[in-house]
């Protein structure tokens, strides 16, 4: 980052709202395993979390790149983005791809945090990544479709009114391609959460909102399908790099976070009578940590800049994505390193964010899904899968 930050007043504003959440905040929501309702809602309340929404419908249309400074400043100032940041860019698919009469019932009220779409069904117990062999049916009847399905890993679905849901709308064997037959529908949760729709927690490592979803007999309107029948895996992948790089602004605010904690201890440490920084054991990787979040970020800025500009940036997006994980998890680690047994005692919240920050090796894309990505794309290598 340069010495005059151009993003200083928004990093300002950001912060102003995250600070009024301390660590107590989050240490009892993490014993709770509690939603951080009151966060989610005063961002929602300062309009941070309708950057990406055009003015017309209520949102501040700000770029990508002003848009991944609020993630990354949640997560620095010693907030958690994964409990809030769908609602940054899972309505991009309607932004982009929705009809004028979807935007206009539905983007003005998530820019007020009237309603809250923060859920997207894609993922299933027995395809994992492989989106195109999909299991969950939507057969037009009508007016309507039909859907029955089961879905993973769908998140903070129980504090969403609305959920974008992928499903086959073409039976595989009856497509030219794999890619084609599949439909992204909006769905109302709320009249049907224990009915048609049977959400099933899944407890996990860190304390975030997601669940496995059993769908029966799901009637929605032809209305709320969003653009053409048959093309909505090309909406959803539409969205997938802005997804990508506001993860990685959120990585590089964990490596921010991490790198600022671990320099802090060390400095005010003393063993031996001296401060414990003074030492290069300790010195060394914090600074790798730092140069890394550095360098995370510039690729971050690289990819928003193309993206904002309506360039190919997928290569960027991906390469930010990884290049951010590891950048946050190399600098987790020296952080805990360097609280020693301190860093396991949830007082002092690196362990909290040592576990939080770990999601960003496996998902949104896992590591080895962008080296694939960037093996084929990139260098020319034959395709693995």
């Amino acid at each position: 980052m340069s010495q005059v930050d151009p993003y200083a007043e928004l990093r300002a504003g950001v912060r102003s709202v995250v600070t009024q959440f301390d660590s107590r905040y989050w240490q009892d929501l993490d014993e709770a395993r509690a939603f951080p309702e009151k966060f989610v809602n005063a961002l929602a309340a300062a309009g941070w979390l309708s950057a990406l929404i055009p003015e017309e419908y209520g949102g501040s249309n700000l770029s990508l790149t002003e848009a991944s400074v609020i993630m990354e400043e949640i997560n620095r100032a010693g907030g958690n983005s994964g409990a809030c940041h769908g609602q940054m860019y899972v309505m991009g698919c309607v932004v982009r791809h929705g009809s004028k009469a979807q935007k206009e019932a539905l983007l003005p009220k998530i820019a007020s945090g009237e309603l809250r779409m923060q859920a997207m069904a894609v993922t299933e117990p027995t395809t994992g990544s492989d989106t195109t062999k999909l299991k969950t049916m939507a057969v037009r009847k009508g007016d309507h479709y039909v859907v029955n399905g089961q879905k993973v890993w769908t998140s903070r679905i129980q504090h969403s009114d609305y959920m974008l849901l992928l499903a086959r709308t073409t039976p595989l064997a009856e497509v030219k391609k794999k890619t084609e037959g599949l439909s992204v529908f909006l769905v109302d949760v709320r009249p049907e959460m224990g009915k048609t729709i049977i959400a099933k927690p899944i407890r996990n490592m860190v304390n975030h909102e997601t669940n496995e979803l059993f769908i029966d007999n799901l009637e929605i309107p032809v209305e709320n399908r969003i653009g053409e029948e048959g093309l909505g895996l090309k909406y959803i992948l539409d969205g997938l790099n802005a997804e990508r790089l506001l993860i990685a602004a959120e990585c590089v605010g964990d490596g921010h976070w991490f790198v600022e904690k671990a320099k802090n201890y060390a400095n005010d440490r003393r063993v031996f009578d001296r401060p414990i920084g003074q030492n290069q054991g300790i010195q060394f990787p914090i600074a790798r940590a730092h140069i890394n979040v550095e360098a995370a970020s510039l690729m971050r800025y690289e990819g928003t800049r193309l993206f904002d500009a309506g360039q190919p940036c997928g290569a960027q997006a991906n390469m930010a994505k990884l290049l951010a994980a590891d950048a946050s998890w190399e600098a987790a680690n020296a952080c805990l390193q360097t609280h020693g047994g301190f860093g396991f005692a949830a007082e002092y919240d690196v362990e909290r964010k040592f576990r939080e920050t770990r999601l960003y090796q496996v998902a949104p894309i896992s590591t080895n899904m962008v080296l694939s990505y960037i093996a084929e794309h990139v260098l020319g290598l034959p395709r693995s899968y």
